[in-house]
């Protein structure tokens, strides 16, 4: 199973957009300041929305799917709809 996830950051009042097969394991990774495009955020990065998805290849297309909005109001609007 794998997981389509935003995270915000009030530190930086930032979305990032990703997806995984391990939740908790990754956004230790995030608030780590490991990865590269969020390492400004750590270590206040939270889960504001999941989906889940069968396997890789879905969770790749779903996350693709979300990113080419570039919205932030698209992104409010999918933690609204899943809250």
């Amino acid at each position: 199973m794998y997981y389509i996830y935003v995270l915000f950051s009030q530190k930086t009042n930032r979305y990032y957009i990703g997806s995984t097969d391990d939740l908790q394991g990754r956004l230790k990774h995030h608030n780590a300041g490991s990865t590269p495009s969020t390492k400004t955020g750590a270590p206040v990065w939270e889960i504001r929305y999941t989906e889940t998805v069968p396997d890789r290849a879905a969770a790749l297309k779903r996350e693709l799917e979300i990113k080419k909005r570039k919205s932030r109001s698209h992104f409010e609007w999918l933690i609204q709809k899943g809250n």
